[in-house]
């Protein structure tokens, strides 16, 4: 299950989760739109982790957590410290990245 970000707090449930999964996004970023999907299937196969959607534009520090600079950017965060990014529109880089903090 995917949530959405309400508050600037990512770093709360950064903090509170031992494994997290972020795809940064804003509404206008058409590769955003298409990439949710993808990230919706990652999460429905990964119960043991949290998903988040995070609008990059509305949440600046939650977005300084991965110094994002581009979009879309999906980041992971393990045991309250960022593991990895990728910035892609493409499924299979996503989907390594996912596997990577929760095939362990």
């Amino acid at each position: 299950m995917i949530k959405e970000l309400e508050h600037d707090n990512l770093n709360e449930i950064v903090s509170e989760n031992e494994t997290v999964v972020v795809q940064y996004m804003a509404g206008w970023c058409g590769n955003c739109r298409l990439m949710k999907p993808k990230f919706k299937k990652l999460a429905s196969e990964n119960e043991n982790a949290t998903f988040l959607l995070v609008d990059a534009e509305k949440y600046p520090e939650s977005r300084k957590l991965a110094k994002v600079d581009n979009l879309p950017t999906f980041a992971t965060f393990k045991n309250g410290s960022l593991v990895n990014q990728v910035q892609t529109n493409k499924f299979e880089p996503l989907k390594d990245l996912v596997n990577e903090v929760t095939s362990n």
